[in-house]
């Protein structure tokens, strides 16, 4: 069984047991996070599709560690004009271990 999440505007496939990096959330570390915001979810032999999330169903998973990503280098130059800027950033990250699938 899997389902596809909707979480920071970005979507994921998970099963149960699935760690994911996801946009930065609340809440404390080892906290259970309750996401409703599920598009589609499969079982053995169904196929459930929502319009856009499926009523009833929702994925519980644990935070295990609140993390940044990799380091993005951002430069901007103009030719001939002696100009530069050089910039970097790291987003924040979350990471969720998917414990259930709540049908």
């Amino acid at each position: 069984m899997f389902a596809i999440i909707e979480t920071g505007g970005k979507q994921y496939k998970v099963q149960e047991g699935d760690s994911i990096k996801v946009e930065l959330l609340e809440g404390e570390v080892n906290s259970e996070i309750k996401i409703d915001k599920v598009l589609m979810i499969k079982t053995d032999d169904n196929i459930s599709v929502g319009t856009p999330y499926v009523d009833g169903v929702s994925v519980t998973t644990t935070k295990t560690a609140d993390t940044k990503n990799k380091k993005l280098t951002i430069y901007k130059y103009k030719r001939r004009k002696d100009w530069d800027k050089k910039k970097g950033h790291r987003q924040g990250i979350s990471v969720l271990k998917i414990d259930k699938i709540n049908i």
